[in-house]
């Protein structure tokens, strides 16, 4: 890669070089970091222990979550040293990695937030079928099938990224490697890969939320033949979903699906679906599920229990 690039490392601007708001930045980013993995490995904690979260919707949430700690990990650690450094330099090899696990991360958790819709939908307009289709077999293909998605569409855009060459400037106006920044500093015509990007990345996006959004109106309709408790138990665990896949999808449409051009506005829309959403899922899914909540008192009670023994 480097044999055609005259580029060997590039500097990120970061959110800030104002020293004192990016001593702030530090203990406030280290925060939502360590809510990230302490949150999220609550929920797997919870789930692989309890033995009344083994239904489908858990097993996607466990994934969830995993995926969650490993999408804020590539971004998070850099972003606070970073604040710390007076030069926030990253290797071209270094920025090709950290591109692709980005849109591997995040193309495996758009495809598990479409893989929990269809199981809200099966669950509630067919019921009396729902244990033959969502077997644990087909969740497991399910599962396989998010990850391989993912890898496609990350492959696809490293690719044309490592294809592109880099003459200089190295300056990037972000504070991790994505595709549209890095298109911005290639010397050669990028219009191609652009639309490519934007068919790979945005439509994605914007199909899997459309279809999301299809399923759910689907339920709500099927919704109003159940009875009024049936009802409140499925609109809560199908609002929690439908908040988590606004506030992902909503900045990836926004990020995704335009030409190859930057905002000012870019790399605060970032740090929302790469920092707040995995920081926000293990409380949204807490908060507005009461199995959730229940398995967690009943963790917590056999942990006080086993302490007094």
């Amino acid at each position: 890669m480097e044999n055609k690039n005259n580029v060997t490392e590039f500097i990120f601007l970061g959110l800030s070089q104002d020293e004192q708001l990016e001593n702030v930045c530090v203990v406030l980013f280290l925060f939502f970091y360590i809510s990230i993995i302490l949150g999220n490995l609550l929920i797997i904690v919870t789930i692989k222990i309890s033995d009344q979260l083994k239904s489908p919707m858990y097993f996607f949430l466990r994934y969830l979550s995993f995926v969650d700690i490993c999408y804020s990990s590539v971004t998070a650690p850099k972003l606070i040293a970073d604040f710390l450094a007076d030069r926030k330099s990253i290797s071209f090899q270094g920025c090709i990695v950290q591109l692709f696990l980005v849109h591997l991360l995040g193309g495996t958790e758009i495809f598990i937030l479409t893989v929990m819709a269809y199981d809200r939908y099966i669950a509630i307009c067919k019921p009396l079928h729902y244990a033959t289709i969502m077997n644990k077999h087909r969740c497991s293909w399910m599962m396989v099938a998010s990850w391989a998605g993912g890898f496609l569409h990350s492959i696809v855009q490293t690719l044309l990224t490592t294809q592109l060459n880099f003459c200089g400037p190295n300056v990037i106006d972000h504070f991790f490697c994505d595709v549209h920044p890095l298109l911005k500093l290639s010397c050669t015509d990028t219009y191609v890969v652009g639309i490519i990007v934007v068919a790979n990345s945005g439509m994605i996006s914007l199909i899997s939320f459309i279809v999301l959004v299809v399923s759910y109106l689907v339920i709500l309709v099927t919704l109003r033949t159940h009875s009024s408790k049936g009802r409140l138990k499925a609109l809560s665990t199908c609002a929690s979903h439908f908040t988590v896949v606004t506030i992902y999808f909503g900045p990836c449409i926004f990020i995704y699906l335009r030409p190859s051009t930057t905002f000012s506005e870019d790399k605060m829309v970032a740090v929302f679906y790469t920092i707040f959403t995995p920081m926000l899922n293990p409380l949204i899914y807490t908060l507005r599920n009461e199995e959730v909540k229940n398995a967690m008192r009943k963790l917590w009670s056999r942990k006080v229990n086993l302490e007094r023994k």
